[in-house]
């Protein structure tokens, strides 16, 4: 089923929204959490930096075992890095920040620090079921993505499949629609989930916000 939320305008006070949604199921939707203007320059951005061959094919594993598995994904990132921070971009990370803060305070995550990448996938990209954390580590906490799809449409495809039980990718799921300015969080270790095939380009920021590595 896709997911629909009754709350259409995501301020500030969406923070106490998503703690609670994390606190209550472990994952939460919240349409229009950033203002259409800021995620609007961030999509133009991904589509400039997209056309301008400016992103890499992403991998599966980390570090050493890292390789390209086109069975299993099929999109291309470019990492956000402080040394090339664009206005936009600050501006969704200063935001991303307070919300580090108030996961933090009420969850008690011990939450550091966040790390993303622009993604997107082009036409036929998909990304089959996994886990956001990666074996034997732990420092991914929470997941966090923006989409960045204005004028999106069903039939465009590039839905994200999220499995609502901890551990679980048989069971009950919902289906999000990746519309510009939605933003979607769940505990990375925890939620199954994919991206279905787009039938056009399809563009998100995808990050993480982690703990101190053990």
């Amino acid at each position: 089923m896709a997911f629909t939320s009754p709350v259409e305008d995501h301020s500030a006070s969406s923070f106490g929204e998503l703690v609670d949604g994390i606190q209550r199921s472990g994952w939460i939707v919240l349409p229009d959490f950033l203002e259409h203007k800021v995620a609007g320059e961030l999509s133009m951005e991904s589509r400039a930096a997209w056309e301008e061959g400016e992103f890499r094919r992403a991998g599966v594993g980390r570090g050493k075992d890292l390789a390209i598995r086109e069975d299993v994904r099929t999109d291309h990132v470019m990492w956000l890095r402080d040394e090339e921070m664009t206005v936009c971009q600050r501006r969704y990370l200063d935001k991303l920040e307070e919300l580090r803060v108030a996961l933090n305070r009420g969850l008690y995550l011990g939450l550091m620090d966040f790390e993303g990448h622009f993604a997107v996938y082009p036409e036929g990209g998909f990304y089959k079921p996994h886990l956001d954390r990666h074996r034997e580590t732990s420092d991914r906490i929470v997941s966090v993505i923006l989409y960045l799809n204005p004028g999106w449409e069903p039939g465009d495809g590039g839905e994200l499949r999220i499995w609502t039980k901890p551990g679980d990718r048989e069971g009950e799921f919902v289906i999000v629609e990746p519309r510009l300015g939605t933003l979607v969080c769940f505990l990375a270790g925890d939620h199954w989930h994919e991206v279905l095939p787009a039938r056009k380009t399809r563009a998100s920021i995808t990050g993480w916000f982690r703990a101190a590595r053990g």
